[in-house]
């Protein structure tokens, strides 16, 4: 028969090991700093998001992908200034695709980071 203190370790050790798979981080999008309308550079505050697409305001589907750079930043050059707000879809290395709605504002600063309502 198992002791009270064996008990009492196996759901302390249980209870930390769901503390630490359910951590989650706040995503942002920093605008880079050489961003202008037609050149968009985005880099998330994480590294565990891959094929990211843009979707403009009043779009049906997200038909802008972002090309993957150096330093984990993601680009867009386009021929004529976008929609704004922007809405942003990416795939998680867990799994899925997830969608941050409105992230990047009409008026966005180069070099301003923008919050999302979602964490990764």
């Amino acid at each position: 028969m198992a002791s009270r203190s064996s008990i009492l370790l196996a759901t302390v050790a249980l209870a930390a090991l769901f503390m630490i798979g359910s951590c989650t981080t706040p995503l942002t999008f920093a605008v880079g700093k050489d961003s202008k309308p037609g050149h968009l550079i985005l880099t998330p505050n994480v590294a565990t998001i891959s094929d990211v697409e843009i979707k403009e305001h009043g779009g049906d589907d997200f038909s802008f992908p972002l090309k993957e750079g150096p330093k984990g930043t993601w680009t867009l050059d386009t021929k004529s200034p976008l929609k704004y707000p922007l809405c942003i879809r990416f795939a998680v290395k867990s799994g899925g695709y997830r969608i941050a709605d409105d992230v990047i504002p009409e008026n966005f600063k180069a070099g301003t980071t923008y919050k999302t309502t979602l964490s990764i």
